[in-house]
């Protein structure tokens, strides 16, 4: 590499990074500068870095690879939703956006530096291939998922319908990561079930809260009524999928008054989200599941019934999943996918990385198939099959529904 494309490269990059740390200087010209000052110092200390590694590294480093490793590593340091896509990068994410009728049914964020899945479609491609919530992705179509950021991921995961896409996954209990082939195909959304049990408790089961579900809900909360349903429990376990405006939406279905939550950042106006007494339909004492697979507009509805002390909340600690990003075009052809507000409970807690812990923990109790420790076991076998244990969680939230009176 020529002495002039170093020093280009190398200008380039304090440029990005000027970009990426000062771009939003000029909006709070009118504010102190002590916040200027020590942006400013921090580019000072990058940019002394850049040098010492151009100029004294054991080899001729490659200075893009630099850049982009640097930036890759500035936007996840935020938080696991921001990320940087190289201009290739977001070429792709463009072309995938577009394009990209087919998935693997499955929602990721990354955990611990690499991508994890935190819940699967039922019936869709991730599940029949076997991938289960809580495996961790490390490597997708032979790259390292630490190496990648979370929208970069995500760009790999979608595709043509009967695409393959080449995985390898850990999850506990198994020593090596495991090979997986999954195909992509276009994943139908579940619809909202319903259940009444013998102790007239009615069961709403939502895999997914996206644009429409509140409504689906609101006639299955109808439907058990006229069948006799006297309580009611919101099934939320691995419902991580949908928007949270629709979590807020299925709130107010139980809630004629209160605060259900709020939205806010830096520079993103606050927004309340009230309970508006004309859309709640009912009155019957409620019990919400939610687990580890429980993100996003999910967390939104527990929180809300939690902190409005309108019904229990069983089951596990949630993943913990609120926040909104923003894309933000580079002038170099790269981009940011930047969070900008987060959302809140009513108590003010966020829910990002911190999740909504129940006021009654009840551990899951969901194995299956029996899963064999023995390291000489042949990994092509059958698992053998099991009678599936009583659902715990479920059985206790029916069991504290028993004695909760209707309110007025």
């Amino acid at each position: 590499m020529s002495k002039k494309i170093q020093v280009l490269l190398l200008t380039s990059s304090m440029l990005i990074i000027a970009f990426v740390m000062i771009g939003s200087l000029g909006v709070h010209a009118s504010g102190s500068s002590s916040s200027g000052d020590v942006t400013l110092k921090h580019i000072g200390v990058y940019s002394e870095v850049l040098y010492r590694v151009r100029a004294e590294y054991v080899e001729e480093p490659n200075m893009s690879a630099v850049t982009n490793g640097a930036l890759h590593g500035l936007l996840e340091s935020l938080d696991a939703d921001s990320s940087y896509l190289t201009p290739a990068e977001y070429k792709v994410f463009k072309q995938k956006k577009a394009d990209g009728k087919a998935s693997i049914g499955a929602t990721v964020s990354k955990r611990f530096g690499y991508a994890a899945i935190v819940s699967v479609i039922p019936g869709g491609p991730a599940e029949k291939a076997g991938i289960n919530a809580g495996d961790i992705i490390e490597t997708v179509e032979g790259l390292s998922t630490h190496d990648l950021s979370l929208a970069a991921v995500k760009n790999h995961l979608v595709g043509e319908p009967g695409s393959r896409l080449e995985l390898t996954i850990i999850r506990t209990r198994k020593i090596e990561p495991q090979k997986m082939t999954v195909v992509r195909d276009v994943v139908t959304l579940p619809a909202v079930q319903e259940q009444l049990t013998a102790d007239n408790v009615g069961v709403i089961k939502a895999v997914v809260l996206t644009k429409g579900k509140a409504a689906e809900i609101a006639e299955k909360i109808k439907s058990l009524q006229k069948k006799g349903a006297k309580k009611l429990v919101l099934d939320l376990r691995y419902d991580s999928e949908g928007d949270e405006e629709e979590g807020v939406a299925v709130a107010n279905l139980f809630l004629g008054k209160g605060t259900i939550g709020t939205l806010q950042g830096q520079k993103f106006e606050k927004v309340t989200y009230t309970a508006d007494p004309q859309k709640k339909i009912t009155d019957l004492p409620l019990a919400v599941l939610v687990n580890r697979g429980t993100a996003g507009a999910a967390e939104l509805v527990a929180s809300a019934i939690l902190d409005n002390t309108r019904g229990d909340v069983l089951g596990d600690k949630t993943f913990g999943e609120g926040s909104v990003q923003k894309l933000i075009e580079v002038p170099d052809g790269s981009a940011l996918i930047l969070s900008v507000a987060k959302y809140y409970t009513s108590n003010g807690k966020v829910i990002q990385d911190t999740g909504i812990t129940p006021n009654i923990l009840v551990a899951a109790n969901d194995d299956i198939l029996a899963i064999s420790d023995d390291d000489d076991s042949n990994p092509t076998d059958e698992p053998q099959k099991v009678q599936p244990k009583e659902d715990e969680q479920l059985r206790r939230a029916i069991e504290v529904l028993k004695n909760k009176a209707q309110k007025g």
